[in-house]
């Protein structure tokens, strides 16, 4: 009985074994991949042996061959649909039926004091997710934006640490009232803007373009909305997180100056001008009648000092940031915790931010939960408003920076209005030191009253303290050996908003959805200032913190700005069997800064969807995902004015009584109590669409925006003791056309391809001013043209020697600009201005593409802006041609370099004529911004390491720019604000603006 039981076990076995040996050898497996709506073949279907690299991909039809063990599992996935993880087991023929995944259509996108489904947008929204931004190692969340968001320009220029970009959402509407929008974090809006936040807390940005999506947020919508949410806490097994990068930056050129050899030449040729030098080579003889002894040593023995190179430096970045995250079913939370430092290429300019962030739900009971968001932010600029190129750039390069001890000569020629701009450069002699310091936070409570009834309160107050310190010292260009002179500004700024909101959902018998949504808001915002300036501070070591030492006082000032909105809006979606939608918003907003008759102004707005995709003639078309049409209307208000403007306002002067000095008080400004709210409204149309299961999808719109009654300064004659008044008064209107395209190119065998493109353009004109559809010329304002445009003389050569005789006729002289007789009355004047341009660009456009394959990941982004003209402030500035200062080293005229580009130098004529007309360029440019490559580490090795992730990435930032400027012209990044900004002219390139750079990064991706 044990012999037989015994042989049963080694039979068994036996054939056990020979099983596992069947299992263990490579077997052909083949099969079909369909589609499980139509049954159709799946072409390019992906099919591999999980855990290792071993794979192949389906045929036209579907069909696809692999070679696996008996114990392998195969995954099964294709774009649009849902993955499969099967075991082979003994089969040899395995057909695999993949369902639709539909969750992109699904997606939840914030909209405003709520979400909704992509699919049942009817309002023009653009998004930007954790992934765009993290790809970037940027200082501010919002250039994220530029070329990733559809209907958003969005300029930095230069690279000074800490400056922000600006944006502007479907083109600008007023002359005077703000363009910028309004920035909503976790559901508060902000008066302080986003520029504290750091990037890598922000999980997605939602960008709100039509009358219908902003309308929710009334008049401080008026130009767009940025929805950001800051990441938050998931119920499980508590998550850290480590982000940390490290990068080195340097300039990607400056304009070039001439060096002691071209300085010498164009000193020469500034004298031959009027004869004051020899035509001919230069003699010994000769140049000593205009050079001075120093600058003839430098000339005898080569000397040349490149002031401009030693004001730069090699710059760097860096981020460092942990982050703990997790919960339980009633409590959740996320923390983090920041380190960003950016040391600019420009010495003396650096800006550092830490930033601690508290983001905490909990649950109390199935009806109530409440929230809280805290930042805390500590920040520090130097140099917001120091920049030494402008003075390197015209230092004379023949001079004697240093004496023979190495020690620094204060004069460098005999030139008493320039100093050697070396001194700058000691420590302690310039200071300009911003600090802030704010703490925001958003709190709520949330109420179930009932089935599909809640009720939210949200509390926001955001409190900034700020003090700019600015100290000169004695032996700089400012002072000249002079007193030192210092001054302080200090801010405290606080704003807060109460909101309760009223929310109300119902499913009507399965087709009728309805969503209600009803609004109180206040706000309000109180900022305080202080500001004090000396001269004659005693011991510079001091610096502006002892500025009660000083001789005198220069100016001791405090003020106080208030403001309040009360807001009311009511908001109805509604859709029919997620195929008909509909939505309308009605919003009143009351703002303190208009009269007491004009306060309150009543917004309404409308859209309609409609979801082609469901119908049934379509819904059978297998290459269809989504096709939804929309259109919308609405009208928004805007109150972006300084307060008080309603009122009349007294200021300070000076009287004499009874031969006495004594001050009072006179009518400073006139006041306008029948001020109203500037009106936008907006006509908007979009196609939303999916094609071929998510590989082809996107948006397409058309908008028009009509704004009137512009809050615009309206000039009255001086004579009556006044220069103007703030009125409401004509209108502009901005039309354009956004495109979104996102494609998914290959995904085959473990690669992917994707590609993100964006385009954009906006057409924005003045319909009417003051006069009616009469131009305003000295405001440079132009019917038909953008809200500002460059109107000047237009050079259209040099006077060449064989137009002497037509040069002399004009007034002119052969070698100097010669500008176009626009009105052709054969003389030159102002009547010969003409419009040149804008610094409105004809179109931009982004493309990201995305590469993935076995854990390495690679993408790059370009951009570009095209068809704006610039105005390069480095070419009067530094270009006045003249012979005393250094000067951009330009191809000029001489009577042997007959060029048309740059006039003759002329030492009488302290700037050349007509000059204002070298410094328009075409601004267009190309931009490579990011080139990011990654490595995941298997997942096997990251556990090994006690960690669930590890990633590994370098990347470098803006390596190229093409354009005309700077290839041709030597310029460097014609990148511009389009309105004024942050100490630069609208359009303008000028010394205020850092040099661009190239940044290389190195980093690293923990989670444990």
């Amino acid at each position: 009985m044990k012999k037989q039981l015994l042989s049963k076990v080694l039979f068994s076995m036996f054939f056990v074994l020979i099983g596992i040996q069947v299992l263990a050898q490579d077997r052909t497996v083949s099969g079909r991949v369909t589609a499980s709506d139509d049954g159709s073949g799946i072409p390019g279907a992906s099919v591999s042996v999980k855990g290792t690299s071993k794979g192949a991909t389906s045929d036209a039809d579907g069909n696809y061959k692999i070679t696996v063990s008996g114990s392998a599992v195969i995954t099964v996935s294709s774009v649009g649909f849902i993955s499969q993880d099967i075991t082979v087991g003994n089969r040899t023929q395995i057909n695999v039926v993949l369902v639709a995944d539909t969750k992109s259509l699904q997606e939840v996108v914030v909209v405003g004091y709520g979400t909704q489904k992509k699919s049942q947008m009817t309002g023009a929204i653009s998004s930007v997710g954790s992934k765009e931004i993290q790809e970037l190692p940027i200082t501010n969340a919002r250039q994220a934006l530029q070329g990733r968001a559809a209907g958003v320009d969005v300029v930095q220029p230069g690279s000074k640490p800490g400056a922000g970009p600006q944006i502007r959402i479907r083109g600008r509407r007023s002359f005077n009232a703000s363009n910028d929008p309004l920035y909503v974090v976790d559901g508060i809006p902000l008066s302080s803007g986003i520029d504290d936040i750091n990037p890598n807390d922000i999980v997605s940005m939602e960008v709100l373009k039509d009358a219908s999506a902003t309308a929710i947020y009334g008049a401080r919508g008026a130009n767009g909305v940025v929805i950001i949410t800051t990441k938050r806490g998931k119920a499980g097994a508590t998550v850290v997180s480590v982000d940390s990068y490290y990068g080195l930056n340097q300039e990607l050129g400056t304009i070039g100056v001439m060096n002691g050899a071209q300085f010498a030449e164009y000193k020469r040729e500034s004298r031959r001008a009027v004869g004051q030098y020899p035509l001919g080579a230069a003699t010994a003889a000769d140049d000593a009648k205009i050079f001075e002894p120093r600058e003839l040593t430098s000339i005898q023995n080569g000397r040349s000092t490149d002031y401009v190179a030693g004001m730069l430096r090699a710059g760097a970045i860096q981020s460092h940031q942990v982050a703990v995250s997790g919960g339980s079913e009633k409590t959740t939370f996320n923390i983090s915790a920041n380190f960003f430092q950016d040391i600019g290429v420009v010495k003396s300019q650096d800006f550092s931010r830490t930033t601690f962030r508290v983001n905490l739900d909990h649950k109390i009971n199935d009806k109530i939960k409440i929230g809280l968001s805290t930042l805390i932010v500590n920040s520090v600029r130097n140099g917001e408003n120091l920049n030494l190129l402008a003075g390197a750039m015209q230092e004379n390069p023949l001079g004697e920076p240093y004496d023979a001890q190495g020690n620094l000569v204060f004069l460098p020629t005999n030139d008493g209005l320039r100093t050697n701009p070396f001194s700058e450069l000691v420590t302690g002699v310039n200071v300009d030191e911003n600090k802030r310091y704010r703490t925001f936070n958003s709190l709520f409570g949330e109420w179930d009253i009932a089935k599909g009834l809640k009720y939210r309160v949200n509390f926001g107050p955001d409190l900034t303290v700020g003090r700019a310190g600015r100290f000169i010292g004695a032996f700089t260009n400012n002072n000249r050996g002079g007193n030192a002179t210092g001054s302080i500004n200090e801010q405290f700024l606080f704003n807060w908003t109460l909101e309760n909101i009223v929310t109300y959902n119902k499913k009507f018998k399965d087709v009728h959805n309805l969503n209600l949504t009803g609004l109180q808001s206040i706000q309000r915002d109180r900022d305080e200032r202080t500001t004090i300036s000396v001269n004659g501070i005693p011991a510079e070591s001091a610096a502006y913190h002892r500025l009660g030492d000083a001789n005198q006082i220069t100016g001791a000032n405090t003020d106080l700005i208030e403001w309040t909105l009360l807001s009311y809006m009511g908001r109805v979606n509604y859709d029919y069997k997620e195929k008909y939608l509909f939505t309308a918003t009605v919003r009143m907003d009351g703002s303190s800064r208009f009269g007491a008759n004009t306060k309150f102004g009543l917004f309404p707005s409308f859209a309609l969807g409609w979801n082609i995709s469901e119908e049934p003639f379509i819904k059978n078309i297998s290459a269809i995902d989504q096709l939804k049409l929309r259109a919308s209307w609405g009208a928004i208000g805007n109150q972006a004015i300084t307060p008080y403007q309603t009122q009349a306002l007294l200021g300070r002067t000076a009287y004499a009584w009874d031969n006495t000095a004594a001050f009072g008080y006179r009518p400073n400004s006139i006041g306008n109590p029948d001020l109203r709210w500037e009106t936008s409204t907006t006509t908007n149309a979009g196609l939303d669409f999916s094609f071929f299961r998510g590989r082809l999808s996107g948006s397409a719109e058309y908008y028009q925006t009509n704004t009137t009654d512009l809050l615009a300064p309206q000039p009255l004659p001086t004579s009556i003791g006044f220069g103007g008044f703030t009125t409401n008064v004509g209108e502009t209107q901005n039309t354009g056309i956004e495109l979104t395209l996102n494609t998914v190119n290959i995904d085959r065998g473990g690669f992917q391809w994707t590609s993100d493109f964006i385009f954009n353009r906006n057409r924005e004109q003045i319909v009417s001013l003051a006069n009616g559809k009469v131009d305003d010329i000295g405001a440079g304002r132009f019917i038909g043209q953008p809200l500002s445009v460059f109107f000047d003389l237009k050079k259209v050569g040099i006077w060449q020697a064989n137009e002497a005789d037509a040069a002399r006729a004009m007034g002119e002289r052969v070698g100097q600009i010669k500008v176009e007789d626009f009105n052709g009355d054969g003389k030159i004047n102002a009547d010969d201005r003409q419009i040149l341009g804008s610094a409105v660009p004809a179109f931009t456009a982004g493309l990201t593409n995305r590469f993935s394959y076995k854990g390495f990941d690679l993408s790059f982004f370009v951009f570009a802006r095209v068809g704006q003209l610039i105005r390069s402030r480095f070419h009067d500035n530094v270009n006045q041609l003249a012979g005393r200062y250094n000067n951009l080293n330009l191809n000029y005229w001489t009577p042997n370099n007959p060029t048309n580009e740059f006039p003759q130098p002329v030492v009488t004529q302290e700037f050349p004529k007509y000059g204002s007309s070298l410094t328009y360029f075409e601004g267009s440019f190309f931009k490579i911004r990011n080139i990011n490559i990654g490595y995941n580490l298997p997942d096997n090795v990251a556990k090994k390491l006690k960690m669930q992730s590890v990633r590994v990435f370098a990347s470098i930032q803006q390596p190229l720019i093409l354009a005309e400027y700077r290839q041709k012209y030597k310029g460097i990044d014609p990148e511009t604000f389009v309105d004024g900004e942050q100490g630069v002219g609208g359009g303008e390139v000028n010394t205020n603006v850092s040099p661009a750079t190239s940044v290389t990064t190195f980093g690293l991706n923990l989670k444990f």
